[in-house]
């Protein structure tokens, strides 16, 4: 039953892994104010209420990525997420899917983490220049091929959304391969072919059936799907190009 007018309910997970055998739903009356978000609610539940409640967060300005979880089903930042959109409530507040549960709104993110270097995000060079030698220029148009990949700020929302990461956590999954591609896309790196060679095995690209959900919940407008699609294509390429000519001239 939802709250009165001055204040909604979110139910909230709860799972303490010293004590609970699954987690549970546990309910709380926060204040319903218009510009509170449901981190701010969730901050007024461990300040005033219950200081037992564990969850992430850190900039309050969805930058960091730190306070992603699921919001009536939806994989969201909880700092960008306003309690009077779901009034008059109630509101349920989970973990991120598709994570293991560590305590209560805390979910392990390790195996992204294991992942990521995989598909080396950083600027490969074939040169050996240092910084003494001067610096990478780039023209406008050089960064724009690339600007809308760099935006991601790995909250996870994209895994928690993507069907294939749920039944398949060996899938490389949505971030590490649109960063990836925000790599390939960029003038000064010549690391392309070696993230090919990781993403062009079956755990790479080739579990994705394009649900494009992880596009549809990004908060930084990134396309993790069209980044999937790209390296497709690209790694299709690889593999005629393999059949047709010698191994010499590959």
């Amino acid at each position: 039953m939802a709250s009165n007018e001055d204040s909604i309910r979110l139910e909230v997970t709860r799972y303490r892994p010293d004590g609970d055998s699954e987690p549970q739903l546990q309910e709380y009356d926060v204040p319903l104010r218009r510009e509170w978000t449901v981190l701010d609610g969730l901050n007024h539940v461990k300040d005033e209420v219950d200081t037992t409640l564990s969850f992430r967060w850190s900039c309050r300005m969805g930058i960091c990525g730190s306070c992603g979880m699921n919001v009536d089903g939806e994989p969201k930042l909880t700092c960008a997420t306003f309690l009077s959109d779901y009034a008059p409530g109630p509101i349920r507040v989970e973990p991120l899917s598709n994570f293991p549960i560590i305590r209560d709104l805390v979910v392990d993110i390790d195996d992204f983490m294991q992942k990521l270097p995989k598909v080396s995000p950083w600027i490969i060079r074939d040169d050996d220049v240092t910084e003494i030698d001067g610096e990478y220029l780039q023209t406008p148009e050089e960064l724009d091929a690339y600007k809308q990949f760099s935006m991601c700020i790995n909250c996870m929302l994209c895994y928690a959304a993507c069907p294939v990461y749920g039944l398949d956590p060996e899938f490389m999954g949505p971030a590490a391969i649109a960063l990836a591609e925000r790599y390939d896309l960029d003038s000064r790196d010549h690391g392309a072919r070696e993230r090919l060679d990781v993403l062009i095995e079956h755990e790479g690209v080739w579990g994705c059936t394009f649900v494009g959900e992880c596009t549809t919940v990004c908060p930084k407008h990134v396309d993790p799907a069209g980044a999937i699609q790209r390296y497709k294509l690209k790694a299709a390429k690889e593999n005629v190009k393999a059949f047709v000519l010698p191994r010499f001239l590959q």
